[in-house]
């Protein structure tokens, strides 16, 4: 069955739909009560950790989107700054004081140091055939980025559930993993509309599948101690075991639009390798700390 024709103003009105429906969560809205504390910090504590720091550096994230696409379009514009941004702010937020709650430090993001990689291609991103090929990245790393948030919430909702720690199951984490699917959609809607659309020509998604192989990493993990603890969530979540089915769902949208023609290619290499990568940091890491 054909692939139904993506036109920019189903992308925008996707994007009014999502500001509509899913407004930010209100922090009194949220019910922090822990049963167990010790039990949930021992056993969730560094995803949640993890999760809090991630959902915070949305500012460091539309920072580096304005660097590489200094002609942002309405659409972008409208979904990063008045839905987006404002949704995972208080992700970010709940988030941190529920790890708090639960005597843990407040989170440490980076919020405004952009790296060299991508102030390097954003001096570029002024030529036009640049910013398209950026602007396809921008969109598989959102996509990649969303799926990965929403398979994490997933797996920590389970988990909390077996604990019967219903309340920040009920009232924390699940308001925020149905805002996420939504943000995956826009990605992918995008993506998409691009490729349909022949916006790029065949050099130029040459170019974006070589920048994709040497710079795709897991989301938050930029530096060795992040990838460690990346690898920790996979195991703590149960996807150590399965990361080649998590891979997948990873790397759904760029399989699709990037590598379709690579016959039975189920994962992205590049998408399996880097988190394999997290499981030999995170198990590294605890086998230093044995020694």
């Amino acid at each position: 069955m054909a692939r139904r024709i993506i036109t920019p103003r189903d992308i925008r009105d996707h994007v009014l739909r999502l500001g509509e429906k899913h407004p930010p969560i209100p922090l009194e809205s949220v019910d922090r009560t822990v049963k167990d504390p010790r039990r949930v910090r021992e056993t969730f504590g560094g995803v949640i950790d993890y999760l809090a720091r991630v959902e915070l550096e949305v500012d460091r994230n539309v920072l580096e989107l304005l660097t590489l696409l200094p002609d942002v379009s309405e659409t972008d514009r409208l979904f990063y700054a008045d839905v987006w941004q404002p949704q995972e702010i208080q992700h970010g937020l709940i988030l941190d004081r529920l790890q708090q709650d639960i005597d843990l430090p407040p989170a440490d993001p980076n919020t405004d140091e952009v790296s060299a990689r991508i102030r390097l291609l954003g001096s570029l991103a002024h030529l036009r055939p640049v910013q398209e090929v950026a602007r396809l990245l921008y969109y598989l790393t959102g996509a990649a980025t969303e799926k990965s948030a929403v398979v994490a919430y997933n797996a920590l909702v389970d988990g909390l559930d077996r604990m019967g720690e219903d309340a920040v199951s009920r009232t924390v984490v699940q308001p925020i993993r149905r805002q996420e699917p939504g943000h995956f959609a826009f990605y992918r809607l995008s993506a998409t509309e691009m490729i349909q659309q022949n916006v790029l020509s065949p050099w130029q998604l040459r170019l974006a599948k070589v920048l994709r192989r040497k710079s795709f990493v897991p989301v938050g993990a930029h530096t060795p101690q992040h990838r460690a603890q990346f690898g920790g969530i996979l195991q703590t979540l149960g996807l150590a075991e399965r990361v080649e089915d998590f891979a997948a769902q990873v790397g759904l949208v760029e399989r699709e639009l990037l590598w379709a023609r690579d016959q039975g290619m189920r994962v992205p290499d590049h998408v399996l390798a880097a988190l394999r990568d997290t499981l030999e940091q995170f198990r590294a890491q605890g086998a230093a700390a044995t020694v």
